[in-house]
């Protein structure tokens, strides 16, 4: 396995992931619609496409919002995913990995929605929702 791939799997192991990663930088978005998926807020990596789940017949797929969905694990209901619909980009939970090492805490976004009843140590490079959703904000019409 190579220092970008990391393996692991959901809570009851009905699905397997071999996902390539990114980077080695852990994000946390605190965003509602993460707090409502995960009961907290959601960590994650990005991944490239190239990220394999094993027994899609496993794997739920929900459109959560224009630019992204969120998959799931339809035996145990773990969280598995949120795909870029633009690029096929994967964000996995820390969670479903069998090895974290090496992996950094290193960006927040949706900071001005987390709620005040926790914080991290660690110090990050922060975006409001508005920073994030500047980024993914259709280019203006020029006909």
């Amino acid at each position: 396995m190579s220092e970008k791939t990391r393996s692991g799997h959901c809570l009851c192991g009905a699905v397997q992931v071999s996902a390539v990663l990114a980077n080695h930088e852990v994000g946390v978005c605190h965003c509602k619609m993460c707090q409502r998926w995960t009961g907290g807020p959601y960590i994650g990596i990005a991944c490239t496409p190239e990220t394999v789940f094993e027994n899609q017949d496993a794997v739920g797929v929900y459109a959560s919002s224009e630019w992204a969905e969120r998959g799931f694990c339809k035996r145990c209901g773990s969280s598995l995913f949120s795909r870029m619909k633009s690029d096929g980009s994967y964000y996995l939970p820390v969670g479903l990995f069998d090895d974290t090492e090496g992996l950094t805490l290193a960006h927040e976004i949706f900071i001005d929605r987390k709620p005040s009843l926790y914080s991290f140590a660690e110090k990050t490079s922060q975006m409001t929702e508005a920073e994030f959703m500047a980024m993914y904000a259709a280019p203006p019409d020029e006909s």
